[in-house]
């Protein structure tokens, strides 16, 4: 039987999304890894670093991953995976004009960050094969660019986002909602739904597929709408002339109080 490892890399605090990604690791792989590290470099100045919800729940966390057959955790500290800290030489792993498209011009740095963790993750364990969830669409391009562009011998499998009952994409981050923006929260996934409709009556100009999901934000006082981008799912360059040839990525960020909910839909080919 041919040996194959998987990796599932995430932050802690987790929830089913990330370990359905380690149950398909397992249906596919000799030996299953999960790395928890909460990665600073991903976060900028004011960010919610001190206070992600992992600090709290790394007992909980370990235990589901056991329970999942997860083989072993991989839980470096911060000094471990940089041990220059920021200083003189500390190496970073950059790809050209990401902090340009959706999610990395909204928030510039994350994408460095995230391929430098990942490149070392992947340099550190070495894994056959390395799972993501959809939720996360554009850091799937940039990690598949970033895999394929630097040779790393490692497959990417994408697994699809997990929701609540009501849509919402799970997420760490969801525990930051009250109770009333929680009762709101769904309007993000509809708005992505409304856009698909749309898209699936025929309507191929990028421009009408972006405000049909705007309109359904718009309806909700309490959200804030930073974003709605219709990207190659190939490089994630945004798509400014109609749709048709190419799969698209229609990806949404929404702030709800001090909350940012991002979650996307795949839009097929003609």
């Amino acid at each position: 039987m041919l040996f194959r490892s998987g990796l599932v890399p995430t932050m802690g605090a987790l929830h089913e999304g990330h370990l359905s990604l380690v149950r398909l690791a397992r249906r596919d792989n000799t030996l299953v890894a999960a790395s928890v590290f909460v990665n600073p470099k991903q976060f900028a100045p004011g960010e919610d670093l001190e206070t992600y919800p992992a600090h709290a729940t790394w007992e909980r966390d370990l235990a589901a991953l056991e329970a999942a057959g997860v083989d072993f955790v991989f839980a470096p500290s911060a000094e471990a995976m940089y041990p220059r800290g920021s200083g003189v030489m500390t190496p970073f792993v950059d790809l050209v004009g990401v902090d340009a498209l959706g999610e990395g011009a909204s928030r510039p740095g994350f994408f460095r960050g995230v391929a430098t963790v990942v490149s070392k993750l992947l340099n550190i364990l070495q894994p056959s094969c390395l799972y993501l969830g959809q939720k996360d669409g554009l850091q799937c391009v940039v990690v598949s660019s970033l895999i394929d562009e630097l040779n790393f011998p490692t497959r990417l499998v994408v697994g699809p986002t997990v929701r609540e009952a009501d849509g919402l994409a799970m997420s760490s981050r969801n525990v930051y909602l009250d109770a009333t923006q929680r009762a709101v929260a769904p309007a993000v996934y509809a708005a992505l739904c409304k856009l698909q409709d749309v898209h699936s009556l025929g309507e191929r100009d990028p421009e009408a597929l972006r405000r049909a999901a705007a309109s359904v934000i718009a309806r909700e006082p309490l959200m804030t709408l930073e974003y709605v981008s219709l990207a190659d799912t190939a490089d994630g360059q945004e798509l400014d002339s109609r749709l048709g040839g190419e799969d698209a990525l229609a990806s949404i960020a929404v702030r709800l109080g001090d909350v940012k909910l991002i979650d996307n839909v795949l839009l097929a080919s003609d």
